[in-house]
């Protein structure tokens, strides 16, 4: 058995195995704009595929371009983007809208360099759009993409922590010459391991690099490696208390009381704790008589 896949193997076997395999995806259909890619892109950073397609959907219906979103409040992007979760999010989005609008002529830049200078913009959210918006040769890395690298290629179980370099590195050693064929390499490895190489129950027997893989070779080791933070549970946190404030704020158009704060949750300290820093993060804005979201 090989243990060594070439990256030309990899990438050819994948592409082919995407092509006919694939998920249907808003953003992977034609005619789905760069716009569009980029609030996908914001979207779905943290946030299950399934939530985000129908808010996604409620979003461009309302805001096709940047200039409809940047033309209403941040406040209002923070209402419409409801239960998604980390709410900074929207007013990221909100930001980088208004500068596109202001710097770029309404457009989505193309460039790496040009995308990373918007508010909320990583180094993965602007390869993606410069990749899979405008067929730039780039290696677009996620958590699916270092998972599959991490098995297949370096034969362990799981990714070690993140680090730029070293993972976009380990990604452009595989990735096709061809512009074309790198958009596509850079979509089936992230699919991949989204649906077959998954983190706790990976489905090797239908993997189309099966027979190329190292982790599998080995027989399947146990990782020993560095492991990155595991995040705290949701109930009792304090995103959840801020999840509640943030709900509080965003079902009134009035300034919510101190007193109604302080029906959300029985720990006044965590309740402070968890307010003081929607207010850090311009989520929750001192008022006259309470909090209002931002305007």
């Amino acid at each position: 058995m090989n243990v060594t896949p070439s990256p030309k193997m990899i990438s050819s076997v994948l592409n082919s195995w995407f092509v006919a395999n694939a998920r249907d995806l808003p953003w992977r259909r034609d005619g789905f704009g760069a716009w569009g890619i980029l609030v996908s892109e914001f979207m779905l950073q943290q946030t299950p595929v399934s939530r985000v397609i129908p808010r996604l959907e409620e979003w461009l219906a309302r805001w096709p371009t940047p200039a409809s979103l940047a033309a209403v409040p941040p406040s209002e992007a923070v209402r419409a983007w409801s239960s998604l979760g980390y709410p900074r999010r929207a007013l990221w989005l909100h930001a980088a809208a208004v500068q596109i609008t202001q710097l770029h002529g309404g457009v989505v830049p193309s460039g790496v360099d040009d995308l990373l200078a918007l508010t909320g913009i990583g180094d993965y959210t602007a390869r993606a759009v410069a990749a899979f918006a405008y067929g730039h040769r780039h290696p677009v890395v996620d958590t699916n993409t270092r998972r599959v690298i991490a098995r297949a290629v370096a034969g362990v179980g799981e990714p070690s922590p993140p680090s730029r370099a070293r993972d976009l590195d380990a990604m452009g050693a595989l990735l096709p010459h061809s512009a074309q064929e790198a958009a596509l390499f850079n979509a089936a490895i992230m699919e991949l391991g989204a649906v077959v190489c998954t983190s706790r129950s990976p489905h090797c027997e239908v993997c189309p690099i099966r027979d190329d893989c190292a982790w599998r070779a080995a027989d399947y080791p146990e990782y020993t490696g560095t492991r990155k933070t595991v995040q705290k549970k949701f109930e009792g946190s304090d995103r959840q208390v801020r999840g509640l404030i943030m709900a509080e704020l965003r079902s009134t158009h009035r300034s919510v009381t101190d007193a109604e704060i302080a029906t959300l949750w029985p720990d006044a300290a965590q309740l402070r704790r968890s307010l003081a820093s929607l207010v850090t993060d311009g989520l929750a804005v001192p008022a006259p008589d309470g909090y209002i979201l931002p305007e």
